[in-house]
């Protein structure tokens, strides 16, 4: 049985009316609608600030069983606006959990709502696509929740990123714990090489593993200048992930135009992968319901090497958009047939659209980022 709470209320913009319990922070909140198919990691999913207006359904029927731990944030907050499950584990089963999912949405001001039929709602988010949603504990009267629904802004147009990116500049060193790092992440010898994050939305454990990969990481705002991304001698410049429309993070498709002709190694993931593909002149398209969970198959082309990944984005480059921009497709998604990754044929720049620093998820692809030190390194040899 799910921790008995406060009568809650969900209403889909589609008119759809979704009664449970409160198992999270009271109050009201609009959001995106996503699902998302990982079996575990709902932590390391609220703090993902790529999660910045939209509020998450987990597919898998109990959530909450191995508790919460601080050191799995991967950021200083919660960025998901609403957690949707079907059950709420009463028992957090885990040596490590310091204290259970209720009492950590509680802290961390999230609503959540528990025995609703997740079911039904990834049906029709899959049916109709990412659907606008309120979530409340404060009103009963579903007309108006629906009218609050459907008048909240999608996120077409919306340069969420200005709202989860860093406000001044600072240096990252920590490396992925030892016990956690995996087998294909590995730094060659020698001192680590400067490298510029264009902060969009970055996650602790992407830095954890570029330090692990052999850089030495400074995070810069989104909105950072040529000169800034340039300054210090980096030798490679990293775009994060990160929440909302790419089309609308304008002032960095000109800042990393400059950055990329001046030659520098540049590896871009998620949000900076379609990022990448406005700087050079490509288009990205909205998703119906978009790519969310931990076991995405990605086929790299040169090859058919298969990676399983976890992902999170909404939006995808659009593949028909890319000639005569000098990115060709390196990688498809093996469900979809998506644009998954990228090259450029000249300059030394990449990107994918997954996440290979997993958190939730798989480790096949921690190897993206030694092959970024390689290139990177070849660069400065």
């Amino acid at each position: 049985m799910d921790p008995a709470g406060e009568p809650a209320l969900l209403v889909l913009e589609d008119g759809s009316v979704h009664p449970g319990r409160s198992v999270g922070a009271p109050g009201e909140r609009c959001f995106e609608l996503v699902f998302n198919t990982a079996m575990t990691g709902y932590q390391e999913i609220l703090t993902d600030p790529s999660y910045r207006g939209q509020g998450v359904v987990m597919t898998y029927p109990q959530i909450g069983n191995s508790g919460t731990c601080a050191a799995d944030d991967e950021s200083g907050r919660c960025w998901a606006e609403a957690l949707i499950v079907h059950q709420m584990a009463p028992v957090a089963s885990n040596w490590r959990s310091e204290c259970s999912l209720p009492d950590y949405l509680r802290r961390h001001g999230v609503p959540a709502i528990a025995g609703v039929d997740t079911r039904d709602l990834t049906l029709r988010l899959r049916e109709q696509g990412a659907l606008r949603a309120v979530l409340s504990t404060e009103r009963d009267d579903a007309e108006a929740l629906l009218a609050a629904a459907r008048a909240h802004p999608p996120t077409e147009g919306r340069n969420l990123a200005a709202e989860v990116s860093c406000a001044a500049p600072y240096a990252w060193a920590e490396p992925v714990p030892a016990e956690f790092a995996p087998p294909g992440l590995a730094a060659p010898a020698g001192p680590p090489l400067p490298l510029t994050v264009v902060d969009f939305g970055v996650k602790r454990n992407i830095l954890r593993s570029l330090v692990g990969a052999g850089f030495a990481p400074r995070v810069v705002p989104w909105n950072a200048s040529p000169g800034e991304i340039l300054a210090g001698g980096a030798a490679a410049v990293f775009l994060s992930n990160g929440p909302g429309d790419p089309a609308a993070v304008r002032e960095a498709h000109e800042n990393l135009r400059q950055v990329a002709g001046t030659g520098t190694p540049m590896l871009g993931i998620c949000l900076g992968h379609q990022i990448l593909a406005h700087v050079f002149g490509g288009r990205t398209e909205k998703m119906k319901f978009g790519h969310h969970g931990a076991n995405h198959p990605v086929i790299e082309l040169a090859g058919g090497r298969i990676d399983i990944t976890s992902q999170n984005h909404s939006y995808a480059v659009a593949a028909d958009s890319l000639a005569g921009t000098g990115l060709e497709v390196t990688h498809r998604n093996g469900n979809d047939g998506t644009v998954e990754g990228m090259r450029h044929r000249e300059l030394p720049v990449f990107s994918v659209q997954y996440h290979p620093e997993a958190a939730p998820g798989p480790h096949d692809a921690a190897h993206l980022f030694v092959r970024f030190r390689e290139l990177a390194g070849a660069r400065t040899a």
